[in-house]
C-alpha cells in the first residue's frame, strides 16, 4: 500500500492511496480462512469446503469490504502516523474509474486538518466578577409579585356587574331538551370569568351579571368532549348569581408564606433571596463569560479550516435570516449569502470553539452520563406527554446528543478556566448588572 502527498498548503491536505491487487487478494483469502469452519455447502461437511470454491462463491462480494477495509486502514494509518485530525470528514473518491478485479485501487483523499492550537496561560487571565446581592426593595418586590399570583377574592358592592378577571359564585342547572343530565348541577360554585375552565362560550354570558340575577346561558358542547353522551349537544344552563368577587392580592403575611410551602413570612424572605441572588450569579457569569471569550479571543490566532468557517457562516446567515423573516418556517427560500459581518462572527465562534476544545481535552474534561441525562430530561419538557418518545429519539440520534452535550462541555470548560484565572470581585447593584446583561446583547 503507498500513501503519497499531493497537496500540503495551509491547512489544506491532499493524498493518493494506492492499494495493490496483491493486498487486496490477501485480505479476501485472510476473510475466507476465518469464516472457512463455519462454512456448511453441500457436498462437504462443515469447515471442509475448499478455498478455490469458497472464492468463487464468495469472493466477489468480499471483494468489496477488503476495499474498504484497505481504504479505511490505510486513512486511519495516516492520520495516527502523522497526528493530524481533520476538521471534516475526508472526501475520498476513487480515481480509476475503470477498475475491474486484478487491477490495483487509486484512491485520492482530501481533507482541511484541525490547526495547532497555542498554548494559552490561564493562570495569567485578569478577569471581573460582579457581584449583585437581593436588597429588602428587590425582596419586596418579588413578595408583591407573589401576592398577585396568590389574589384572593373579595366581594364587590352590592349592584355591581361582574368584569372579565371577577369571580362569581353560581348555583347553575343544566338541561339538554328540557332535562337535566348527569354532572351538569352544582351549588356555590366559584367561578373566575375569563379562565376558560368552563365549556367555551359560558364564562363570557356571565360578563355584567349582578347578585341575585337569575340568567340561562346556552352553550354546545364541542364535538370531540370526553363525554360521548354530551359531545356536539345544545344545553341551556339556568344560573343564579349569589355573589360577585373582585380579585385582590394576598396580604404578605405568614399565611401567603405557607401557600407557597414556607414555615413563615421570614423563612420565605430568605428562599426569595436565595433565588434572587441565584439569578443575579447566573447573570454575572454570562457577563464574566463573555469577557473571557472576548479576551481569549484577542490574544489567541492561529488559521481556521476554511471549510468550518464558512459553514458556520452559511448557518449564522440562515438563522438571522429565519429571526427576521419569522412568517417563514421551512426552507423554501432561497440560498441565503453570508455577509462580510456573518464571516467574522464565524470566525470568531470557530477560533473559540477550537481553542476551548482544545482546553477542554487537555484538562480530560467529560460530559458525564448523568449531565447528559439531566440535559435530555430539560429538553424533554418542551414536549409534554412525548418525553419517552424524544428520550428514544435522542438515543437514536448521534447529531441531537452531540447538540445537548456541546453547552455542558463548553460551561464546563468555561469553569475550569475560571478556577485557573485570577478572578477578582466587584459588588454592583441590580440595576448595574442589569445594565451590564443588556450591554452583551447590544454588542
Amino acid at each position: 500500500m503507498q500513501v503519497t502527498e499531493t497537496l500540503n498548503e495551509g491547512l489544506k491536505r491532499g493524498y493518493n492511496i494506492t492499494v495493490t491487487a496483491d493486498e487486496l487478494d490477501a485480505k479476501v483469502n485472510e476473510k475466507l480462512s476465518e469464516a472457512q469452519p463455519e462454512i456448511e455447502m453441500k457436498g462437504f461437511r462443515k469447515g471442509k469446503v475448499p478455498m478455490a470454491l469458497l472464492k468463487k462463491q464468495f469472493g466477489q462480494r468480499l471483494l468489496g469490504e477488503a476495499m474498504q477495509e484497505s481504504i479505511d486502514g490505510a486513512m486511519n494509518q495516516h492520520f495516527e502516523d502523522s497526528g493530524e485530525r481533520p476538521a471534516l470528514q475526508p472526501e475520498v473518491k476513487m480515481t480509476n474509474e475503470e477498475w475491474k478485479e486484478g487491477d490495483d485501487v487509486h484512491v485520492a483523499m482530501s481533507y482541511e486538518a484541525l490547526p495547532e492550537i497555542p498554548e494559552v496561560d490561564l493562570k495569567s487571565l485578569e478577569l471581573e466578577k460582579l457581584v449583585a446581592k437581593a436588597d429588602d426593595a428587590a425582596v419586596d418586590e418579588a413578595l408583591a409579585n407573589l401576592a398577585e399570583t396568590a389574589q384572593d377574592f373579595k366581594s364587590r358592592r352590592k349592584g355591581s356587574k361582574a368584569k372579565d378577571g371577577d369571580q362569581v359564585v353560581i348555583d347553575f342547572v343544566g338541561k339538554i331538551d328540557g332535562e337535566a343530565f348527569e354532572g351538569g348541577s352544582a351549588e356555590d360554585y366559584p367561578l373566575v370569568l375569563g379562565s376558560n375552565s368552563f365549556i367555551p362560550g359560558f364564562e363570557e354570558q356571565l360578563v355584567g351579571v349582578k347578585v341575585d340575577e337569575e340568567k340561562d346561558v346556552t352553550v354546545s358542547f364541542p364535538e370531540d368532549y370526553q363525554a360521548e353522551n354530551l359531545a356536539g349537544k345544545d344545553a341551556v344552563f339556568s344560573c343564579t348569581v349569589k355573589d360577585v368577587k373582585e380579585p385582590v392580592a394576598a396580604e404578605v403575611n405568614d399565611e401567603l408564606a405557607q401557600k407557597f410551602g414556607a414555615e413563615d413570612l421570614d423563612a420565605l424572605k430568605g428562599q426569595i433571596r436565595e433565588r434572587l441572588e441565584a439569578e443575579y450569579a447566573g447573570a454575572a457569569r454570562a457577563v464574566q463569560k463573555r469577557a473571557l471569550l472576548d479576551k481569549l479571543d484577542e490574544i489567541v490566532s492561529f488559521d481556521l479550516p476554511p471549510s468550518l468557517v464558512e459553514a458556520e457562516a452559511k448557518q449564522i446567515a440562515h438563522q438571522l435570516w429565519h429571526e427576521e423573516n419569522p412568517d417563514v418556517e421551512g426552507h423554501d427560500h432561497p440560498e441565503i449569502e453570508p455577509t462580510d459581518e456573518h464571516n467574522k462572527l464565524a470566525e470568531r465562534r470557530v477560533r473559540l470553539g477550537l481553542l476551548l476544545a482544545e482546553l477542554g481535552q487537555k484538562a480530560e474534561v467529560e460530559v458525564s452520563d448523568a449531565e447528559m441525562t439531566q440535559a435530555i430530561m430539560n429538553q424533554a419538557r418542551q414536549y409534554p406527554g412525548q418525553e419517552r418518545q424524544f428520550f428514544e429519539f435522542v438515543q437514536k440520534n448521534a447529531q441531537m446528543q452531540q447538540q445537548l452535550r456541546a453547552p455542558i462541555f463548553e460551561d464546563k470548560v468555561i469553569d475550569y478556566v475560571f478556577e485557573l484565572a485570577q478572578v477578582t470581585e466587584k459588588e454592583i447593584s441590580k440595576d448595574e448588572l442589569q445594565k451590564a446583561v443588556e450591554d452583551l446583547d447590544e454588542e
